[in-house]
């Protein structure tokens, strides 16, 4: 059974060069801050932390705790800065936490950019073979759908070619039809793939939906409610990198829109 569980889930991401030193500096002028540690909250970002050391961290995630079982696509919310991107980077296991646990059942499949990973030097070909393998996929599977790629992508002949020579569109053609050619358990997402050009996105929205059906988990990071309202059955806000709110779309959205407003 596939799930994800995050208990009291803590994140603090270190700040170095000119802002760190400013907060430093700033602690260093004022005896009466000095020895102890300074905190300040801005309006769209985490909670920043200087200690008596100098040394400046923003608290990305504050004690965040939820769980997610298998058939569950949730949609995380929040203003820039909120801990959304963090909170994937953790469930993909790319970010530690300082402390509480992050329990995942199954294997992770992150899609943070459709360009992850790709070889601008090696041909189309070669980047099926590379980006295959990075995101999961096994040789013998990659091979099974190579022939399906091709197809779908509708780069002929240039991918044959270096991706360096390909347009944006291009590069974004391979790297979307590469991504969804495999069946995530737990699929994590910064934003919605989109598919480049508007005639290519029309013919791959189908196949974007069975990529997302096929998912046991899905967890997404947006700015856009009607993505979460469209594609998801629960809802995630984040505020300061606290959980502000969790449940049923409708409920936090409605919640989330209030205190946007």
């Amino acid at each position: 059974m596939l799930q994800i569980h995050a208990d009291n889930i803590y994140v603090d991401l270190p700040i170095y060069g000119g802002r760190s030193r400013s907060l430093k500096h700033a602690l260093m002028r004022n005896p009466r801050l000095f020895g102890s540690a300074k905190r300040s909250e801005s309006r769209t970002g985490g909670v920043i932390e200087a200690e008596a050391t100098g040394k400046v961290y923003v608290r990305a995630l504050d004690g965040v705790s939820f769980t997610l079982d298998e058939g569950d696509r949730v949609g995380i919310v929040g203003h820039n800065g909120a801990g959304k991107t963090t909170l994937l980077r953790v469930i993909a296991g790319i970010f530690e936490p300082v402390s509480g646990e992050m329990r995942v059942t199954g294997t992770v499949t992150p899609m943070f950019s459709l360009a992850d990973g790709m070889d601008m030097e090696a041909t189309g070909y070669e980047n099926i073979w590379i980006r295959g393998q990075i995101i999961g996929c096994d040789r013998a599977f990659i091979a099974d759908k190579i022939a399906d790629i091709v197809e779908f992508c509708e780069l002929g002949d240039f991918l044959h070619m270096p991706v360096r020579t390909y347009s944006a569109g291009m590069l974004v053609r391979l790297g979307f039809t590469i991504a969804t050619a495999l069946k995530p358990q737990i699929l994590v997402m910064d934003e919605m793939i989109g598919a480049g050009d508007a005639a290519f996105f029309e013919r791959a929205r189908a196949r974007l939906a069975a990529f997302i059906a096929n998912a046991g988990i899905l967890v997404v990071a947006t700015h856009n409610p009607d993505i979460i309202r469209t594609w998801c059955n629960k809802a995630m806000w984040l505020s300061h990198g606290k959980l502000a709110g969790f449940g049923e779309v409708g409920e936090v959205m409605d919640r989330f829109a209030a205190a946007s407003a």
